[in-house]
């Protein structure tokens, strides 16, 4: 069944109507999803360790008699470490290392100064106490998620990382607990959905609360992260997973074709977009990717999404790409052309750029260093990658000398007047030294 995908013309004057049409994605949650994740959230808020049990035997078929049955101790997080190939191991280690080496040269000092009349102003960085990371479980298993959630937070200092992974039917995934283990990870619990996010929001009996989830999910699980939000930090949002292509040409067009389909692969709204000045090469990649379709496991995912929400974009050059590019605002950028490093100057948004012909997204979503948690749906204009930076959290300092109390005091008082707050007023008042 050949694919028919979007062709998409930057001179046609219907062209940015057509583009808002392709970018188009309903993130509104489902009535009843909404219902049920706040339910969950309910009960395991009011009733803690006996809901997470509860709901625990309901959606994984996991019947215990407590909730410690459910924490897998270090131990068994260094057996899984020690009984994967060794193939696999050596992989983990690898990334693990990469990662922990980007991520260190993030970390955030805390800095001072004094004012001429000896004030002291700063900033202090302090790494949250306790941090949770969701993990998916079951079919999906993301031992990458581990390394990319959990080495900033311990880069940052975090004091405790918790794990949470469901485990249907009690079914472990060691490559997951393994990650964990190269990582890092304190805690790991075997809990899974909205009942996990609300564990780790509230606090129970045996699950600590924590200050900050990250991590992917399933729509319950981004559902019930939208909902404690405010009561603890959250990553994001994220959204269906995204890759653009800006291409001069002169790439292998099987290459292009297998960069599209590494995104694709992911989810049926997942998109894929191809941006060229070459309609040859247009035409060329649109014929390997329905050469090359039949022969990947997840074809039926990879046609949905392509038919669906993918693009070939003609522009007229580099420069008119990279003004789409930053309208678009992709999760996932790829500069596959002649000079990466002069178009790089013309990009402003997107989550990460990867440069040149040889650089595959996907080296990017393993083992290259920087993080594969991104802004999607265009969030990237004002968003960034996961950092050591959303594990610290910033406090100003401020140290009035009295010289320095007298002369700020002044202006305090003047503004708080103005303002009607005569006790803001009288108190800087109080620190002026009377003429």
């Amino acid at each position: 069944m050949t694919v028919n995908i979007k062709r998409l013309d930057a001179s046609q004057s219907d062209f940015d109507s057509s583009l808002t049409t392709l970018l188009a994605w309903d993130d509104s949650v489902d009535h009843q999803v909404n219902e049920t994740v706040r339910h969950i959230l309910h009960q395991v808020k009011t009733r803690g360790d006996q809901a997470v049990l509860e709901y625990t035997k309901k959606f994984d078929r996991l019947d215990v008699a407590s909730v410690s049955e459910l924490e897998m101790s270090q131990d068994r997080l260094q057996q899984a470490l020690n009984t994967i190939p060794q193939d696999q191991r050596d992989a983990l280690e690898q990334a693990a290392e990469r990662v922990r080496d980007y991520h260190q040269r993030q970390n955030q000092e805390s800095w001072q100064y004094q004012d001429d009349d000896g004030t002291l102003l700063g900033q202090k960085v302090t790494p949250l106490d306790r941090a949770g990371l969701y993990v998916p479980g079951g079919k999906a298993a993301y031992p990458s998620s581990v390394l990319m959630n959990a080495i900033p937070a311990k880069v940052a200092g975090v004091s405790e990382v918790v794990m949470v992974v469901p485990t249907p039917d009690g079914v472990v995934n060691d490559l997951v607990l393994a990650a964990a283990a190269t990582a890092g990870v304190d805690r790991v619990f075997t809990v899974g959905g909205a009942q996990a996010v609300a564990a780790l929001a509230y606090g129970t009996d045996t699950i600590p609360a924590v200050d900050k989830i990250v991590g992917p999910g399933n729509i319950f699980v981004a559902t019930a992260k939208r909902e404690v939000f405010g009561t603890v930090g959250i990553d994001m949002i994220a959204g269906p997973s995204e890759i653009l292509v800006i291409c001069d040409g002169q790439t292998d067009p099987d290459w292009i074709a297998m960069d599209l389909f590494s995104q694709a692969e992911h989810d049926e709204q997942a998109q894929s977009i191809l941006i060229s000045p070459d309609a040859e090469f247009l035409n060329a990649v649109e014929a390997s990717i329905n050469k090359l379709l039949p022969t990947m496991e997840r074809a039926d995912i990879i046609r949905t999404s392509m038919t669906d929400r993918a693009a070939l974009i003609q522009v007229t050059d580099l420069s008119e790409a990279a003004t789409v590019a930053n309208r678009i605002a992709p999760e996932h950028l790829e500069l596959s052309v002649e000079n990466p490093e002069t178009l790089l100057q013309e990009i402003r948004h997107a989550g990460a750029i990867f440069l040149g012909r040889h650089t595959a997204e996907a080296l990017g979503d393993y083992c290259a260093g920087p993080n594969h948690v991104l802004p999607t749906s265009g969030t990237a204009r004002f968003s960034s990658p996961l950092g050591v930076y959303d594990f610290q959290k910033r406090s100003s300092i401020i140290g009035f000398s009295a010289k320095g109390a007298d002369r700020m005091g002044r202006v305090a008082s003047v503004l708080a007047r103005g303002e009607g707050l005569t006790a803001h007023a009288r108190s800087a008042e109080y620190r002026i030294k009377n003429d």
